[in-house]
């Protein structure tokens, strides 16, 4: 699916972000639904590191926001999305501009909703290759995403107050008390 108005804009936006514009890499592609996203990551002044190749911290940074942002596009305002884990593993140093390819199938945003369908929370698990020109993968990301339901219920027939047929509601947190005033200044004592 080609890219529209509004993700080129906010392709625009996000790569001037001050945080994923530290990281080096740049988001060359958002489709237009969000179901693929492209991530480059070149060799420059920016990335390079000590030994003359992409910077490590680079290509996790360019790689690491994209699924849950992704997730976040597709499932909407009533799933709550959080980064769990996330690891890196280097394969061969990267020499000239990386690519990576962040897919998200419809029946991935099904099997999700399905499962939380009878429970509170799933983790889901990826994996990201970063690739050069010739198609050799320099980098491997795997992220661990969280995913829950906004409401916090875990049926679709949930009771009032978040509880499951067989299954208590939400603690309920006591009431918040006024802070203490801070205990009185000793005053010094003169040396002597």
């Amino acid at each position: 699916m080609p890219e529209s108005l509004r993700t080129r804009f906010e392709r625009l936006a996000f790569n001037l972000f001050p945080a994923y514009f530290g990281t080096g890499g740049r988001i060359s592609f958002i489709a237009s639904d969000w179901r693929e996203v492209q991530v480059e990551v070149p060799l420059s002044l920016r990335t390079r590191n000590y030994v003359g190749t992409i910077f490590g911290g680079s290509m996790f940074g360019a790689a690491d926001p994209i699924l849950m942002l992704m997730l976040i596009r597709n499932l909407g305002p009533d799933y709550v999305v959080w980064d769990k884990a996330a690891a890196i593993r280097f394969l061969k140093p990267g020499r000239s501009t990386l690519r990576a390819r962040f897919v998200l199938p419809e029946e991935e945003l099904e099997e999700i909703r399905g499962a939380l369908v009878g429970r509170r929370s799933v983790d889901r698990v990826y994996s990201v290759r970063l690739v050069d020109a010739e198609g050799l993968a320099c980098a491997e990301v795997e992220k661990t995403i969280h995913v829950r339901r906004a409401d916090g219920a875990a049926a679709a027939g949930a009771a009032p107050g978040g509880a499951t047929p067989g299954r208590p509601g939400p603690a309920r947190r006591p009431a918040r008390r006024a802070p203490r005033p801070p205990p009185p200044r000793r005053r010094d004592r003169p040396r002597p």
